[in-house]
């Protein structure tokens, strides 16, 4: 059995719907990008901290979305955190979708990988990752049992809704894991005070909710949630996954590495590069010295 439930998508706090619906010099002279800014987490902080020990006095592994702050930039960022309260991942959505550029860096590749916990090795991706097949590839060739999806919720109408479920039941078939979708939800005084402070309509932050969980033959194991707040809790049986990879192992039997592989690039960014200055012996020096006396 395993429980481990994600948080929604983009909870700490919110997920940016203001940069959906303004245009470019909005964003620039307005205020919400400046508010999400203030309101980020930085990683690791007391906000953090705070997650670590809710996790740990549950008994939980939590898979949870923020904007991360570093510095004048934010990140779509997942956290995990194992039962002990560990932060045990953090990674960053490699490529913000369209209007989320203008919101969130890039992340890098360090955080294309499944790791270990108390529940089973979990990878996670964020929304439109679900629609680049080599980064899903990277969490299946890393062996994830469970996979953490996050979307963003009461966004963009209920045809988001069926290409997410599109998206999740197709990547639980070629993982041959459980995937474990959440999405988040709008009440009506939140979407009342998004339509205030942008100036838009109620139809782009509308539906789109897809709550649930995926067996690794892509079928739905619970009924998902299209609207509300709520839960979905279902024991998660670890033979169904061998039992799909007898049939198809994207990352074994099935594979042909020798005609098809992935490259990876897992180095961390950095922002600077330092190259150790050359330094220069006293007898270099003394020559250096000899010759331009004698030209």
């Amino acid at each position: 059995m395993c429980n481990s439930p994600p948080f929604r998508k983009r909870s700490v706090p919110y997920y940016p719907y203001f940069a959906a619906v303004q245009t470019g010099i909005e964003l620039l002279s307005g205020t919400e990008h400046l508010r999400l800014l203030e309101q980020a987490v930085n990683v690791p902080s007391a906000a953090t901290d705070a997650i670590g020990e809710a996790a740990r006095r549950a008994g939980m592994v939590v898979s949870i979305g923020v904007n991360e702050r570093d510095g004048g930039t934010l990140y779509n960022a997942q956290l995990l955190f194992d039962a002990d309260g560990k932060l045990i991942q953090r990674r960053r959505k490699i490529t913000p979708t369209h209007f989320e550029r203008m919101v969130w860096g890039q992340g890098d590749g360090s955080g294309l990988r499944a790791v270990d916990s108390a529940v089973g090795r979990v990878g996670q991706l964020a929304c439109f990752e679900h629609n680049n097949p080599l980064a899903r590839y990277a969490m299946i060739a890393d062996g994830e049992q469970i996979h953490s999806a996050m979307y963003p919720g009461s966004a963009f109408g209920e045809g988001f809704a069926q290409r997410m479920e599109i998206n999740i039941r197709q990547h639980a078939l070629e993982s041959g894991a459980f995937v474990v979708n959440a999405t988040a939800w709008l009440d009506a005084d939140q979407q009342a005070q998004i339509m205030k402070d942008t100036g838009c309509g109620i139809g782009p932050i509308s539906g789109g909710c897809f709550t649930t969980i995926v067996s690794p033959d892509g079928m739905l194991m619970a009924e998902p949630l299209r609207s509300g707040e709520g839960e979905v809790i279902v024991d998660l049986d670890f033979t169904q996954i061998d039992r799909r990879k007898m049939l198809m192992d994207a990352a074994g039997h099935y594979n042909r590495s020798e005609l098809l592989s992935l490259m990876i690039d897992r180095t961390p960014s950095a922002h600077v590069h330092e190259r150790a200055a050359h330094r220069m012996s006293i007898h270099d020096q003394t020559a250096d010295d000899t010759r331009a006396l004698a030209a």
